[in-house]
């Protein structure tokens, strides 16, 4: 194995990224917190969020007590709902088992809900220096093109063996862990990218072995790719006199599970049929695509506003059950699937 960790501690210390809000603690709430927002998000993206979490939810405590819905209605936007959900659940289960305390170990942690072994590695070593290797996609690029690692990740024992390999490369002193775990972090996300790395500048220059080779292009090695798919969805979007709109909250499970969101239709003659003898308007919307990460929403929005006096509630209800009507200062307090926030808002 060669020695990364001497360059690599002393390179994030110098050069490495130092201002970000979740740096510079000890404290497992903050670093959970950070961890769990940055998974599949970037950076700039994650700032606003945390802060705002943290004026709502100070600590785990709070979180924990927290209404699911006040959760998701600040998560809204961030994307991969099912990490707001688990969030909620993991303080849950800190404060209700741990006493309010985060379990000192990694491999304690992976016991909570949400928390993977690299995100569980991640805390303990930032938290308590403890000599474990972290692993998400950026630290896997960095490192397969250190190794040259020939492997295929797709499958379970080669990762497994990256793991391993992982764990032979980490600083031998405890106290490097916070620098060098970061330092791997901040080489991914800034100098080792996926299609143009800047090979000149990285601390590991003289021990990546892809780049000796002029072979960075074929690392990380991953053969299986998810499948994109494609689905149609046609939004009855109901609208009072008034301005407000009706409502109801997604199911538990699938995309944007426990958001509020408008009735779904199968097609718009289906929305046609959903309004048939109500006195209103019926404007059929533009179509438009919502990109996931691995399925693209296409969305037509079928508005009918009413002129007369809409159903009751309890009727509406009959057929949409849990829905509701908020005007639209209120929708600020739930949470939103992004693009419909947008179009409620437009």
């Amino acid at each position: 194995m060669p020695d990364i960790a001497t360059p690599l501690v002393a390179w994030q210390r110098q050069h490495g990224r130092h201002a970000l809000p979740w740096q510079g603690t000890r404290d497992p709430y903050r670093v959970w917190l950070s961890e769990i927002m940055l998974q599949q998000t970037q950076v700039s993206t994650v700032l606003g969020y945390y802060e705002r979490f943290l004026q709502r939810f100070p600590d785990v405590a709070a979180l924990a007590a927290a209404p699911q819905d006040d959760v998701l209605t600040l998560w809204a936007g961030l994307g991969y709902y099912s990490r707001a959900r688990h969030l909620h659940r993991c303080a849950q289960q800190v404060v209700a088992q741990h006493g309010g305390a985060f379990p000192r170990s990694a491999q304690a942690l992976q016991d909570l809900p949400g928390i993977g072994r690299s995100t569980a590695a991640a805390i303990a070593a930032f938290c308590w220096d403890e000599r474990v290797p972290i692993l998400d996609g950026n630290v896997k690029r960095v490192l397969t093109r250190v190794l040259a690692f020939e492997g295929d990740l797709a499958e379970t024992r080669v990762e497994r063996a990256l793991w391993a390999q992982a764990q032979d490369l980490l600083p031998t002193q405890a106290a490097d862990m916070p620098a060098y775990t970061q330092g791997l972090m901040d080489l991914g996300a800034t100098l080792c990218s996926q299609r143009q790395p800047r090979c000149a500048d990285c601390p590991l220059h003289a021990h990546c072995r892809a780049r000796a080779e002029d072979r960075t292009a074929e690392f990380p090695r991953k053969t299986r790719k998810l499948k994109r798919s494609r689905v149609a969805l046609t939004w009855l979007w109901l609208r009072r006199a008034d301005g407000a709109h009706w409502l109801l909250p997604r199911p538990a499970r699938g995309v944007w599970a426990g958001l509020w969101s408008l009735p779904e239709c199968a097609d718009a003659a289906d929305a046609q049929a959903a309004v048939q003898g109500w006195t209103g308007t019926a404007t059929p919307g533009e179509t438009f695509t919502h990109v996931l990460t691995h399925r693209d929403m296409v969305i037509t929005p079928w508005q009918f506003r009413f002129t007369g006096e809409a159903p009751s509630v309890e009727q509406l209800q009959q057929r949409w059950p849990g829905g509701r009507w908020l005007a639209p200062a209120e929708l600020d307090a739930v949470g939103l699937p992004a693009p419909l926030s947008r179009l409620l808002r437009r």
